[in-house]
């Protein structure tokens, strides 16, 4: 990819509140997700939607329509990016996004080969 080319996809669009938000912030998917603060359950993922803007708008409107003893229980959502396409159904999307975690944790689990107590040498 020339530098030309990576300048222009890193470019910055005005957005409604006045910030700049780069092509990526535009186009790519998020998943919004619920949580628990208290428990660290996770509900899942609630909806995936195209664009920043978008993402943050739909979180806003599950906030606003949660009821107060919900959010007194510990329940949350947030935003993370995510590679599924806006849209994807909610348990399908869940699905996918544990399938991607358990896989990242696997990873990096036979990556570490750091033992936790430094192996003993015998006193000379």
């Amino acid at each position: 990819m020339s530098l030309e080319i990576a300048f222009l996809q890193d470019r910055l669009y005005p957005s409604w509140n006045g910030l700049f938000l780069t092509r990526d912030h535009l186009t790519a998917s998020y998943a919004i997700i619920r949580h628990n603060i208290r428990t660290y359950q996770s509900a899942g993922v609630v909806a995936v939607v195209r664009g920043k803007h978008s993402a943050d708008s739909e979180l806003k409107k599950f906030e606003d329509s949660q009821d107060s003893s919900d959010r007194h229980a510990g329940w949350r959502y947030f935003i993370e990016k995510t590679n599924l396409k806006a849209g994807t159904d909610p348990e399908v999307a869940t699905q996918r996004r544990q399938a991607e975690l358990d896989g990242r944790e696997s990873k990096a689990m036979r990556e570490t080969k750091t033992p936790i107590f430094p192996p003993s040498h015998p006193q000379k």
